[in-house]
């Protein structure tokens, strides 16, 4: 499966993104989909997932209370609602798939990554 993130860009603290990726190439619902960031020297780390039928969502603890996970069948399309940014959010997020959600960067599919950066 393909996968395009987008929605990227510069924010001021405090303020919100929204964070797209569309996939390609295989059926959508037979994937559980997931977010990663990772900043600059930093580990990839996960920020949350959202299983195939969307009936639960996952989140990191560093995030929770401040991103929604979504996704839409009919437009292929996951989502990553931040608000509340922080200048700690700031990274490259990736957007991930896989059958099943999975603990750790163990996901089949990435995508190639959307800047976030928050200033404050």
């Amino acid at each position: 499966v393909q996968l395009q993130a987008s929605g990227g860009g510069l924010v001021q603290a405090g303020g919100s993104l929204r964070l797209s990726c569309t996939a390609s190439g295989r059926t959508f619902s037979n994937y559980a989909m997931g977010w990663f960031r990772q900043a600059p020297g930093k580990e990839p780390e996960f920020v949350g997932a959202v299983t195939r039928s969307g009936g639960n969502t996952y989140y990191a603890d560093s995030v929770q209370g401040r991103v929604t996970i979504s996704r839409v069948a009919d437009t292929n399309t996951a989502y990553l609602q931040m608000n509340s940014l922080k200048p700690e959010d700031t990274a490259v997020y990736y957007c991930v798939a896989d059958v099943h959600v999975r603990y750790g960067s163990t996901w089949t599919y990435w995508g190639q990554g959307t800047q976030v950066t928050v200033s404050s």
